[in-house]
């Protein structure tokens, strides 16, 4: 097609077309060959045809692509408007960027509600009736609250030997929730790095790798920190007795292993739950820090007994 009967193609179906930023080539069977770029057309020369414009530098969408693939090839590629093609390259149409706006707006909503513990709701929150809210909400709550029922069982198993250090107990709270938050950290940079096509399944061993130091490095901050707090307690209240050093290196030791165990199965339920075919989101901050409360308690209270074993207990 010369370059007078493409501006002639422009004037005549343009008015109708929802973009004409791009133009979309194709053969007789409808098969999508190229795209050129309006500004192309417009500033080529006057002698030029459509196939001196072509740079076989097509990007396009399959009918069958998930939404959220979509969406990061709109992003990284910074287009307007792509082609969707079926399994025969045939041209069904054009997605915009005003569709996937749309849709990345969706994932980013079900995503955020999965991160709080609940099912994404399918219409706005004032539109859900209050049944379909229980629904949506009880099912994740009825899981953690078993989770939480382990740790108690964890707790009531330990109950007898730790009886006379009752302290621990107290610092309970302290382990837990560093644990827990170290957990939803990991797991909340892991699912937004594969939202946005940063890392795939075949990254995990070196994100393991990477857990496993800053997960060590940040429990080591943390553990210091126990470990001040213990003495700085013990100087004004004699509250640990003399054996505080005792006490103070079992706080700082599990702070370390809870920090570190939180990072790592943070960081790895969302690969594992991709690989199992289910959305990463559903590792979301309450679950993570359920598991890392009964696992956190495990390493808190096997610390009290290697180190405090005939001395308090």
């Amino acid at each position: 097609m010369e370059y007078h009967r493409i501006l002639e193609h422009i004037r005549r179906y343009g008015k109708n077309s929802e973009t004409i930023d791009v133009l979309y080539v194709i053969d007789a069977a409808g098969k999508l060959i190229d795209d050129i770029r309006i500004k192309d057309v417009l500033m080529a020369d006057p002698n030029v045809v459509v196939g001196d414009l072509i740079d076989n530098r097509l990007i396009s969408l399959h009918a069958n692509d998930p939404q959220e693939e979509a969406v990061n090839i709109f992003r990284m590629n910074n287009r307007v408007a792509l082609p969707v093609v079926d399994e025969q390259g045939i041209m069904l149409g054009i997605v915009t960027i005003d569709d996937i706006l749309w849709v990345a707006n969706e994932e980013y909503t079900e995503d955020m509600q999965r991160f709080g513990g609940t099912e994404a709701l399918d219409e706005p929150y004032l539109d859900v009736s209050i049944v379909n809210l229980v629904k949506k909400r009880s099912g994740w709550l009825v899981v953690l609250f078993f989770g939480q029922l382990l740790t108690a069982t964890v707790i009531e198993h330990f109950e007898h030997q730790l009886a006379s250090a009752i302290m621990l107990f107290a610092l309970m709270p302290l382990i837990i929730s560093s644990g827990g938050n170290s957990g939803s950290q990991a797991s909340t940079l892991i699912i937004q790095a594969m939202a946005l096509g940063e890392i795939t399944i075949g990254d995990w061993w070196r994100v393991m790798k990477r857990e496993i130091v800053s997960g060590f490095l940040l429990g080591l901050i943390l553990g210091i920190l126990g470990f001040i707090r213990i003495m700085t307690f013990q100087g004004f209240s004699d509250a640990y007795g003399e054996h505080w050093v005792l006490v103070g290196l079992v706080v700082g030791f599990s702070l370390v292993g809870v920090v570190l165990w939180g990072s790592l199965m943070g960081s790895m339920l969302p690969f594992i739950l991709r690989k199992l075919g289910a959305d990463p989101a559903s590792s979301s901050a309450p679950f993570v820090s359920t598991l890392v409360d009964v696992t956190g308690l495990l390493i808190y209270f096997t610390f009290a007994v290697l180190l405090l074993k005939g001395v308090l207990i």
